[in-house]
């Protein structure tokens, strides 16, 4: 390792024990965050300053850099499963009753599918209004690499069908979706998890022993799970710290101004589609202001680490301590928000996509023809996108296959993709919290105290640091 690789990674620790400094200071959970956020913007320009992207001294920097972000987004999705399952599991239980598990996953689903229509919608007509089109860039070595990978994916997906689709989501094999090992386990370990909770309220009546006995084993395992997730969330700002670090220094930014009018566009409709998010959350009652402020953690964590699924642990947490969301409903929106129904990588991305590629094949994409299908197609293709990195282009391969266009021109965008797709995940995350919220509304289940209190995520309260 060269010296000055050495020399960054000695700054690098300084950073991360100015951080721990915080917090045994006790500054508030939001504010060492953003602490985090910051000193990661901060770090990653100076070392891009020094060095450049494509440096020995920067590549060799990231890689440590990548053990403490990576490292952070890889505990979170280790508990992912466990708190899915005794989250839903105890919060059936405490339903006692099956019509409302029903009204709850309607509900959330619902909202998830109407705000991607809408998404949709919008990054089709802000795609039109900035004039966006495929016509006349030219692919690069690894434009073109990407383009013959994506049609190489589309390939291997074969007939991909919506029915297909649907009937992935059953867990043939639960303990196979437990490992993550296919793109629905998420949602496969939800249902098998309601499953679970419904068959064990069905026995309270009949065998109440035996529900006893299992209602304390769910309580034990729910609050071991929840104390792990608390240990875990602790390492935020570490974790922010070196994702934030590793993509603004790792970052291309000749390509970046290149291709600049796609990522002005995109982070228009990025804008435009969480200020739908705040108006659906306002219609229901909730002070739109307060909702920001109290989600703005978990959208910077989810902003730097691109992956929705990581930020379920953190979303479920600010549902409940923050916005006043019981956990069932809190775990359902969570969960079902990163595979169903993304807003940024399901909606807006492939809408803008489709309208840049469409003059390349003779489309004219302000012709309803071609507006109102697409609408169509990317809202039913938006089941099953999952919710990690790569999800975007697997939503993008559903679509543009569907309209016949030429998947490969997609590959012209992986220069900026890094950068998109931060905005991407941090909507698909405000879209599956708006979800939770307008459920637990229209529910009439929203702890309005919570909601009203001033602290987003306590952890630093008598009870969680216990």
């Amino acid at each position: 390792m060269s010296a000055a690789a050495i020399g960054n990674l000695a700054v690098f620790l300084g950073l991360l024990y100015w951080l721990f400094t915080m917090q045994g200071k006790h500054v508030s959970f939001n504010k060492r965050v953003f602490c985090g956020l910051g000193l990661g913007v901060a770090y990653g320009a100076t070392l891009q300053w020094l060095y450049g992207a494509d440096s020995t001294p920067v590549a060799q920097t990231l890689d440590w850099l990548n053990v403490v972000g990576s490292g952070y987004v890889k505990l979170l999705q280790m508990i992912v499963i466990p708190l899915i399952m005794v989250s839903i599991v105890s919060a059936i239980i405490k339903f006692k009753d099956a019509g409302s598990v029903g009204k709850i996953s309607a509900l959330t689903i619902g909202v998830l599918i109407f705000t991607t229509m809408i998404a949709a919608a919008v990054g089709i007509l802000v795609s039109n209004a900035f004039d966006l089109t495929a016509v006349g860039l030219t692919a690069g070595t690894a434009e073109a690499a990407q383009g013959g990978v994506m049609q190489t994916k589309l390939q291997d997906m074969g007939q991909l069908s919506i029915a297909k689709m649907l009937l992935d989501f059953i867990p043939a094999n639960p303990f196979l979706d437990m490992t993550g090992g296919r793109k629905t386990s998420t949602i496969a370990v939800v249902i098998f998890s309601a499953f679970i909770g419904i068959a064990a309220a069905g026995i309270a009546s009949k065998k109440p022993q035996v529900f006893a006995d299992f209602e304390r084993l769910v309580a034990v395992a729910h609050a071991i799970v929840m104390r792990i997730v608390t240990l875990v969330l602790r390492l935020t700002p570490y974790g922010v710290l070196a994702l934030m670090g590793k993509v603004v220094a790792g970052s291309n930014w000749a390509d970046v101004v290149n291709l600049g009018s796609f990522v002005v566009a995109s982070y228009c409709a990025l804008a435009i589609m969480f200020g739908v998010h705040l108006l659906l959350v306002s219609l229901t009652g909730l002070n739109p202001l307060r909702f920001v402020k109290k989600i703005l953690p978990v959208l910077a964590f989810s902003f730097t680490s691109r992956s929705s699924a990581g930020a379920i642990p953190l979303n479920v947490q600010t549902q409940t301590r923050a916005l006043g969301t019981p956990e069932g409903i809190a775990n359902f929106a969570a969960s079902f928000g990163a595979t169903i129904g993304q807003n940024g990588c399901a909606g807006i991305y492939p809408a803008m996509l489709a309208v840049m590629i469409a003059p390349t094949v003779g489309v004219n994409p302000m012709d309803l023809s071609f507006i109102i299908p697409l609408i169509g197609i990317i809202t039913i293709s938006s089941f099953g996108v999952a919710g990690v990195g790569g999800g975007a282009t697997f939503a993008a391969l559903i679509v543009l296959s569907a309209l016949n266009f030429p998947v490969a021109l997609a590959g012209l965008l992986i220069s900026i993709e890094p950068l998109i797709d931060m905005g991407r995940t941090a909507l698909n995350v405000s879209g599956a919290i708006t979800a939770g919220s307008v459920t637990s509304r229209m529910l009439g289940q929203t702890d309005m105290t919570v909601f009203d209190g001033d602290e987003a995520i306590a952890l630093e309260t008598e009870e969680a640091m216990a």
